[in-house]
């Protein structure tokens, strides 16, 4: 399967030979073989895995599970996830088999992640099976988790292979634990991760993502860590992808958590980074570990990217913040062969982007930005630790049967307190935004309230606005704009209660659409070139599925 052939070798081995002697020629089949037998100790890398940029991939993330032991309030509603079936998630044997097939072409790290891994019940015989791979070219085994059903399970699954740890932490705080995560487990946490380190597992890691304003005051806390603990505490940059806009109100760029840390310990020293590493290290002199920084906003690494991920339903994502996937499960149970699953394998790998695929190129450069890339409550689920489903999409709208457009009953719903946000924003020209800055008056009159009014009007005006929309009393609309120097733009945002039997997430969606097109309407005089984006529900309560994004 692989583009090499031995002609090949030998006809590279013998470039530059020059036959034009006895002892020449007498010199050269050492030579070439001395050559052949270098290149034949070192396999040469799968075409499959290579890219069009000659980024050899090395690196395998495999998703094993939906399910977790929490219930954090950026991740999932208090009462879960609507699962997937079984049925639509990768078997055991069709892990193991991606797994061997990944080795077989170069991969040398596998990543173990979830849901939380340790819920799964074959974990344990899951790692022995992967890790049996280390003799056949695996040379890492890890697994990210919670930390809080591992302590148990962390010999057998040293014992399997597995050389590499991971824990997901956000706070050291006991009681902001319990209201994150929604679950007792904080001391147990920290005994699997000082379990870790008394097996003598080489890697032990904390993951943490840090937010301006919920966990920054705690980044000095998780450097004192690494006194006494030979761990890696990696600080990882909010990454805002959610609806493309930047929210720089909540990152914190890693240049500014260097220089809170060397307010408090003093110059750090650098640390040098293996070539495909996500984390910029860096060590206070004199401490037992390190303090790395994973700056996917700031400063991206996508030149060295070396990864890959598989999700719990059998997806292959070439980039974790691009949408395209492609359905490795699929091709399996149809029986397809090793050789055309690289194959399918190599067409994805080659169509991966220079850059990933988060676009904050319309907006302004924060300052002291290394770079913005052109194109995972108090956190958000799409920050660093990911689950994946492929759920089938139901248009309930939709007659299934016929086809044709229907009105939902929500007849047998209870009637609860029901609240919805939304957001959105419209983009300005430079000229358009400096006379809205100087004075929000136009020449139709005081922008910002007019705008406001028309959102309120809009959200009461909703069911007729919206064929198949339920007619609504609602008891609170709030609608608020405000100017934002650094986007250059009108940012609104909608409020919208009621007590009744189906949500109002369209009311507040209206109420941003119709202030935002309001702000248009009253500024086009004054230039072209606006552009209305980021519109979309921010919150909702009192319905089946309840969530938040910040």
């Amino acid at each position: 399967m692989l583009k090499f052939t031995r002609q090949a070798i030998v006809t590279n081995a013998l470039k530059g030979v020059r036959f034009n002697s006895s002892v020449a020629t007498a010199a050269i089949p050492l030579t070439a073989k001395h050559k052949i037998e270098a290149i034949d100790t070192e396999r040469p890398f799968s075409n499959f895995l290579t890219d069009t940029f000659d980024r050899q991939h090395t690196y395998l993330r495999i998703s094993i599970t939906e399910k977790c032991n929490l219930r954090c309030t950026y991740c999932m509603p208090a009462e879960g996830i609507q699962l997937s079936s079984s049925d639509e998630l990768l078997t055991t044997e069709e892990i193991l088999r991606l797994a061997r097939l990944f080795v077989s072409q170069g991969i040398t790290k596998i990543r173990l992640t979830g849901g939380e891994p340790t819920v799964r019940p074959d974990i344990i015989q899951l790692v022995q099976g992967i890790g049996e791979l280390k003799n056949h070219g695996l040379q890492h085994l890890g697994m990210t988790s919670n930390g809080i059903a591992l302590k148990r399970k962390l010999p057998s699954l040293v014992d399997a292979g597995m050389d590499s740890l991971n824990v997901s932490l956000d706070t050291l705080d006991k009681d902001m634990f319990e209201i994150i995560t929604r679950r007792k487990g904080y001391e147990r946490v920290l005994e699997s991760v000082h379990q870790a380190l008394e097996l003598g597992m080489p890697s032990v890691k904390i993951n943490c993502v840090v937010i301006r304003g919920t966990n920054d005051r705690e980044v000095s806390n998780f450097v004192a860590l690494t006194k006494n603990l030979p761990i890696t505490v990696r600080f990882i940059e909010y990454m805002p992808f959610d609806g493309n806009r930047w929210n720089a109100d909540k990152l914190v760029p890693y240049k500014d958590l260097i220089r809170d840390i060397e307010g408090r310990y003093g110059r750090l020293q650098k640390v040098s980074d293996d070539p495909n590493d996500t984390t910029k290290a860096f060590r206070v002199p004199g401490y037992a570990g390190k303090v790395g920084f994973i700056t996917s906003m700031s400063d991206h690494f996508c030149g060295t990217c070396n990864r890959l991920r598989i999700t719990t339903d059998g997806n292959l994502k070439v980039c974790l913040f691009g949408a395209a996937e492609v359905s490795l499960r699929d091709y399996m149970r149809q029986s397809v062969s090793d050789e055309d699953l690289c194959d399918i394998i190599g067409m994805a790998v080659k169509k991966k982007k220079k850059q990933h695929a988060v676009q904050y190129h319309r907006y302004r450069r924060p300052p002291g930005f290394l770079s913005l890339v052109p194109g995972k409550s108090t956190f958000l689920k799409d920050q660093a630790r990911f689950y994946s489903t492929d759920k089938t999409p139901k248009l309930t709208h939709t007659d299934a049967n016929t086809g044709k457009a229907k009105m939902v009953s929500v007849t047998s719903k209870d009637v609860t307190h029901r609240t919805a946000q939304a957001e959105g924003s419209i983009l300005l020209p430079e000229t358009t935004f400096n006379l809205l800055s100087e004075t929000t008056v136009m020449k139709k009159g005081d922008v910002l309230t007019v705008a406001q009014i028309a959102g309120i009007q809009a959200a009461k005006q909703t069911s007729m606005l919206i064929p198949l929309c339920h007619p609504l009393l609602l008891s609170n609309i709030q609608v608020q704009l405000r100017l934002n120097t650094e986007k250059q733009s009108v940012d609104c945002t909608s409020l919208v209660e009621c007590r009744g039997n189906t949500g109002v997430e369209m009311e507040a969606l209206t109420a941003v659409n119709v202030a935002l097109l309001t702000v248009y309407d009253m500024c086009k005089a004054a230039g072209h070139g606006m552009e209305i984006t980021g519109i979309k529900v921010k919150a909702k309560t009192g319905g089946k599925s309840d969530f938040h994004v910040m």
